[in-house]
């Protein structure tokens, strides 16, 4: 079974910080909130509009009407000429073989009907094109003549088009200026919060506390519970630091005493070697307790991968017992500590000739192999031919003294060696993967940063 197909993939998501989606749902609500006012605002202006094109219509009819009625023939065609010159109003004879469109076809237009047939008469005919020129036509007698009024219809146009293009962008522009500092205001807190978490995440309990006198009380108490929680880890750290210390010194003093008297006042060489034995084992599980209860983060440099596990393979060469292959490249570089990197292969090299014998003879056989999967990450894995574990197993593996089932009986060690390989890998910035080959066996997987040149250099 190979990793990948071990693993659930997840289905695609889209996933936004916190910022963007406090700015989009502030977008959004100021945008729906503003087209709201002006859809508002379009309504609230379209009856009065109407109703003043309507009066200014009607008015220019009856004084035209008025005008015409008590001129001369003359100074009739010269009042013709002044309203087209000076007040955009075109006068013509209105004749019965003039083909005009009714007027009335938007919501607009009816209503400026109905005011004008009131103001002007049933008789009066509105018309929104004559004889193929569009515009406000008004027909209306004078006495025995008919005439027709032209008129511009962008009067009857409510603010639109470019007017409204132009305040519908600068009112968004300062919707979503405005919501991009509330969401930075709101989330700045949060965001710093968030990193102060990061860093404990990571070990650092020596970063800058958070702001303990912020004016926004929730904030502030916030920041206050995180200094204090802080400040009690570090106290516990400390605490827990010497502890362990004072544990490691104190078992070790009366270890040192035991494996003296050992050597000076038993005879039998065989009990000796054996009593010997026993002690060197409590003192490597002591060291191991240590190991694992180190927290500190592990400064990486440049380690050239290939001689690091060559030397780390020397030791367990000439057991007969254990055959073990390499497929390293000699120039694959990656970011580590190269003590604690020894540490780890120390342990995954111990587990595999205690637990990774085949089950055929009794050999355990490694191999060692190592690649870049990308510009930033190097894998190296270790497989075994031996009994392997259970798939219900592989995930708890690295937790503290935990055994899998075939490796319970020869257990010899403190049972945190799988652990302290997987923490000493979280310390370098890296990570442990164990998977069960299809051709039997147990996989572990190391994952740790490829050197970049500058690291190198």
């Amino acid at each position: 079974m190979t990793l990948g197909a071990a693993r659930h993939t997840p289905g695609p998501r889209l996933h936004l910080g916190l910022f963007w989606r406090t700015f989009i749902l502030l977008s959004v609500l100021v945008s729906g909130s503003t087209l709201a006012w002006m859809q508002t605002f379009r309504t609230q202006e379209f009856e009065p509009s109407i109703t003043r094109n309507a009066q200014q219509i009607a008015s220019v009819v009856n004084l035209t009407r008025t005008a015409l009625r008590h001129s001369d023939a003359i100074a009739r065609v010269a009042l013709l000429k002044s309203l087209a010159d000076e007040e955009d109003v075109v006068i013509t004879t209105r004749e019965p073989g003039d083909k005009y469109v009714p007027f009335g076809d938007t919501a607009i237009e009816s209503r400026l009907s109905q005011i004008l047939m009131a103001r002007l008469g049933k008789a009066t005919v509105l018309a929104s094109e004559v004889n193929g020129d569009p515009g406000i036509w008004v027909g209306f007698k004078v006495e025995r003549d008919s005439y027709w009024l032209q008129m511009d219809p962008e009067r009857l146009k409510p603010m639109g088009g470019k007017s409204w293009l132009q305040w519908m962008i600068l009112t968004g522009f300062f919707s979503l200026l405005g919501s991009a500092v509330i969401a930075g205001l709101i989330n700045r807190p949060l965001k710093r919060l968030s990193q102060a978490f990061t860093r404990m995440r990571d070990g650092d309990m020596q970063g800058p506390e958070l702001d303990e006198q912020v004016r926004v009380d929730e904030i502030r108490e916030v920041n206050l519970g995180f200094n204090s929680m802080v400040r009690k880890l570090q106290q516990a750290e400390q605490e827990r630091t010497l502890m362990l210390a004072g544990i490691s010194h104190d078992l070790r003093t009366p270890l040192a005493r035991l494996r003296l008297e050992t050597e000076l006042s038993v005879a039998d060489t065989e009990a000796r070697e054996l009593m010997s034995a026993d002690i060197a084992q409590m003192d490597q599980i002591i060291s191991k307790f240590m190991d694992y209860a180190r927290p500190d983060q592990t400064p990486t440099q440049a380690v050239v991968l290939a001689g690091l596990v060559s030397r780390s393979i020397a030791p367990f060469k000439s057991n007969k017992n254990m055959r073990i292959t390499l497929s390293v490249p000699e120039d694959l570089v990656v970011l580590a500590d190269e003590i604690e990197l020894s540490r780890v292969f120390d342990n995954l090299l111990e587990n595999a000739r205690r637990y990774g014998q085949s089950p055929h003879d009794g050999i355990t056989r490694l191999h060692i192999s190592a690649q870049a999967l990308d510009p930033q990450v190097v894998r190296i894995t270790l497989t075994d031919q031996g009994a392997g574990v259970s798939p219900d197993a592989l995930a708890q593996l690295t937790q503290p003294f935990f055994r899998a089932d075939s490796a319970r009986t020869s257990a010899l060690g403190s049972g945190l060696g799988l652990s302290i390989v997987e923490r000493s890998l979280q310390r370098m910035g890296g990570r442990l993967v164990f998977s069960s080959p299809e051709a039997g066996g147990l996989q572990v997987s190391l994952e740790l940063p490829l050197a970049t040149d500058q690291a190198i250099a």
